[in-house]
């Protein structure tokens, strides 16, 4: 669920997931919560059939400014690099009496990858305008500490392996998308062993714990260090697992 903006951006009930808008979602989920707000801040903005009214020249983008951009911007994110989005979640079901959306009992908070952007380019500065969907062309951010997009690929590229994926998407669900490793608190993650020979922002050996990896509590952007091995796994994993943009 995109998080509130107090003043402008999408309406929740402009997004959609299948017949429900986002709001029917929230009201359903948590009845006794008021939604937070009437609009939300949508970044990364990266499901086409997300919009109600979607615009004539819609794209993917994800943007970013202030403190996490610069922490981008130190690590050297630029073209060709890839996203892969997570998000805290808890799974749910469709409840054929109440017809509503409601939570599995019992089930555990967990992260998960749910999408990807490869970046085709980074647009700043009074450029963002050219993009006037998006949270971060509003005035609200116009002229912030280092207000940047990152729009995709036309397709995704791998290692010189030019796929028939687009450059950014959402993920259908499946198990290894799961960054939690099971049993445990949703921050303790079981990555492949390929992660533990390279550098990882925010993240030192230490975070390597017997059977599982502790991600840091406080950071939006983790920047995982480009070796073979791990271009592969991503590759693998956006190729077994990418939505195609007309899933409703």
């Amino acid at each position: 669920m995109p998080i509130p903006s107090a003043k402008s951006g999408v309406r929740y009930n402009d997004l959609r997931y299948g017949a429900l808008t986002y709001e029917d979602i929230w009201k359903q989920l948590k009845p006794k919560r008021k939604v937070f707000s009437v609009y939300c801040h949508l970044d990364p903005d990266i499901r086409v059939c997300a919009h109600t009214n979607l615009p004539n020249d819609w794209k993917p983008i994800f943007g970013q400014m202030g403190a996490a951009q610069t922490h981008l911007y130190n690590q050297h994110v630029t073209e060709g690099d890839l996203f892969l989005f997570f998000g805290w979640f808890r799974q749910t079901h469709w409840d054929e009496k109440t017809e509503m959306l409601r939570y599995v009992t019992m089930a555990p908070n967990q992260h998960i990858l749910y999408g990807y952007l490869q970046v085709g380019e980074v647009v700043t500065g009074d450029d963002v305008q050219k993009y006037p969907w998006h949270p971060h062309a509003d005035s609200l951010h116009i002229g912030k500490k280092q207000n940047t997009m990152y729009l995709p690929t036309p397709y995704l590229c791998i290692n010189g392996r030019k796929t028939e994926l687009p450059g950014a998407g959402t993920f259908k669900f499946s198990k290894e998308l799961v960054l939690t490793k099971e049993g445990m608190s949703r921050g303790k993650w079981d990555l492949p062993v390929c992660f533990q020979n390279v550098s990882i922002s925010c993240h030192n050996k230490n975070s390597f714990k017997d059977g599982y990896f502790q991600s840091a509590p406080i950071g939006q952007e983790f920047v995982v260090e480009d070796k073979p091995e791990i271009s592969d796994w991503a590759l693998h994993l956006v190729e077994d697992n990418a939505e195609p943009y007309n899933i409703m």
